[in-house]
């Protein structure tokens, strides 16, 4: 069986500074190979995308909906530029839709990533990491929120990603974003709803 997903955000997603293998979309994909399932994954992202760049890139791709499965995570670039969260939820609701149309129209298929907090790495040294993990949860407040509004999937990465305070293993070479380490417990969170959420419709696999 084959399936093909979808994996929208920014450097998060495209995984800066560790390898494409260890890439999170690319960790979860090899979990689901070690399932009996084949996986083509296609990535839109780009370190420093807003909410509103990301879909600048999205329409610049050529997409072939719909996925089996589509993820987004987005927005520690809106918090990090001090961008208005009322502005996030807008862009946010709307790439979350987008992300629903590419899955087939079915909200079930799609998995929202929390934001990470970047307030605890050592490229924040100096920073307020008080009100940088405050602006980052009220960010996810909102992304939570639209998810289960829209009834997509949601793993909250973000209390695995405040960990990095005192393993600095699950932070990449850069300083700042997660290592290959990281990216697997992400990649493991996910894993029970996207085979779950597999299984359900089998024929869905069978057509690609």
């Amino acid at each position: 069986m084959s399936l093909r997903y979808l994996a929208l955000g920014d450097s998060y997603t495209i995984g800066e500074s560790v390898a494409e293998a260890e890439r999170f979309p690319n960790q979860l994909a090899g979990m689901l190979a070690n399932e009996g399932l084949t996986v083509e994954v296609k990535i839109i992202a780009r370190t420093g995308w807003t909410t509103d760049e990301l879909w600048d890139g999205i329409q610049k791709e050529t997409l072939s909906p719909p996925y089996d499965m589509v993820s987004l995570l987005i927005g520690v670039n809106n918090q990090y530029r001090g961008r208005d969260i009322e502005e996030y939820r807008e862009g946010f609701v709307f790439l979350l839709n987008k992300a629903i149309e590419y899955a087939g129209g079915d909200p079930q298929r799609v998995i929202v990533f929390s934001i990470p907090d970047w307030g605890v790495t050592p490229f924040a040294a100096g920073r307020d990491a008080s009100q940088i993990a405050g602006e980052i949860d009220a960010f996810n407040q909102v992304n939570l929120e639209e998810a289960q509004e829209t009834g997509a999937h949601y793993v909250d990465v973000t209390p695995v990603s405040r960990q990095a305070k005192d393993d600095p293993s699950l932070i990449a070479t850069d300083g700042l974003h997660p290592s290959s380490k990281m990216y697997a417990e992400w990649a493991r969170s996910a894993l029970p709803i996207a085979l779950d959420f597999m299984n359900k419709q089998p024929q869905r696999h069978r057509e690609h």
